[in-house]
């Protein structure tokens, strides 16, 4: 594996934060949940979204996450995970905007979308 670099460190966040949320956590009441959902699936059922769309989300976080985690050895990979991961924390940020949530439930996507476009930054730079 190459020396670790910032964009590095934040490609391996992201990656273990989509999986802990999609994988771990999903089934689990969080304070960033929407509205007061319970549970993953039930957040998106809250934001008004169709289970198409919670699996299609899901399929491109979990994506992304295993394509930053590659991207260490295969840079290639990268900017499109980073770009993807940006473009899904700014549709969670109108989400929450759009069910009026507080701006603690939102912190979680603006981190992550802070962390992505670091990484993106970093790595056009």
């Amino acid at each position: 594996m190459p020396p670790l670099d910032l964009a590095s460190v934040l490609q391996i966040i992201l990656a273990l934060g989509l999986i802990n949320v999609w994988l771990v956590r999903s089934g689990k009441a969080t304070a960033y949940r929407g509205r007061s959902s319970t549970n993953l699936k039930d957040e998106f059922a809250a934001y008004g979204l169709p289970d198409a769309v919670f699996y299609l989300v899901g399929a491109l976080k979990l994506g992304s996450a295993a394509a930053l985690l590659a991207g260490l050895w295969y840079p290639v990979l990268v900017l499109p995970a980073a770009g993807v991961l940006a473009g899904l924390m700014v549709g969670a940020l109108l989400m929450h905007i759009k069910v009026k949530d507080p701006l603690l439930k939102s912190l979680p996507a603006l981190a992550m979308l802070g962390m992505s476009t670091t990484v993106l930054v970093v790595k056009l730079g």
